[in-house]
């Protein structure tokens, strides 16, 4: 029979985030450098989840030393990997790589220094809510669903529970105190799902800002978005 969520969850299911994280990105680490894509979940895990680097590290062993077999994969009960281009003569290898460089990251202290997100999974990771309310309320389909601007940030806060409207201005303030380019906001608010442009006179960062500003408690109510 097919995995269970809980197994699949138990044996695979650090290895699938870190896999995840190279989707879209080749997996070019070598002995001496990790790649974007492994820098990248050893940079955002190191912040938010330290003990699961431990988790990875031994699936990616676990896997790379016992792949499943005939038996296991005419059942179902295997964990299929995302394509990172690798043959299936090379991935074995590569797991283990990645298993000693995420051991090294702990066991000397190698962690990547602060800074904002760089792929695409490191920004989706990093703003959750903030990728569901740019994706789902500001797709290319807003102009013909809302009035505006407005109207969709003021649907998102009547129809989403309060403690995740809570954790969007959380999120929102935390990518502003980052301190990017205007340039570097419009890449991450894309790379969230944003598929349509803010409204004049705003730039990107100024925006999100008045978004906050509507959906805190401390603006005293929801007016004077763009």
């Amino acid at each position: 029979m097919a995995l269970t969520p809980l197994e699949h969850d138990r044996r695979y299911g650090e290895l699938d985030q870190v896999l995840r994280a190279y989707i879209g990105l080749p997996a070019d680490d070598t002995e001496e450098k990790p790649s974007e894509a492994l820098t990248a979940y050893l940079r955002h895990t190191w912040h938010t989840r330290p003990w699961a680097l431990a988790v990875a590290e031994s699936q990616l062993r676990e896997y790379a030393r016992n792949p499943p077999g005939r038996l296991r994969a005419r059942l179902g009960e295997f964990y299929d990997p995302p394509d990172v281009g690798l043959g299936d003569a090379e991935i074995l290898e590569w797991l283990e790589l990645l298993a000693d460089h995420i051991r090294r990251s702990v066991e000397e202290g190698r962690v990547p220094p602060s800074a904002g997100p760089v792929t695409h999974w490191e920004w989706q990771a990093r703003f959750p809510e903030l990728g569901q309310f740019l994706g789902g309320w500001f797709s290319q389909d807003m102009p013909d669903e809302f009035d505006g601007h407005d109207a969709a940030v003021d649907d998102y806060a009547e129809t989403t529970d309060p403690r995740l409207v809570a954790r969007l201005v959380g999120e929102i303030r935390e990518l502003l105190a980052l301190g990017l380019g205007e340039g570097e906001y419009a890449v991450g608010v894309a790379e969230l799902g944003m598929e349509v442009g803010v409204p004049a006179p705003y730039a990107v960062s100024g925006w999100l800002a008045l978004v906050a500003a509507r959906l805190g408690p401390a603006a005293g109510g929801r007016e004077g978005a763009g």
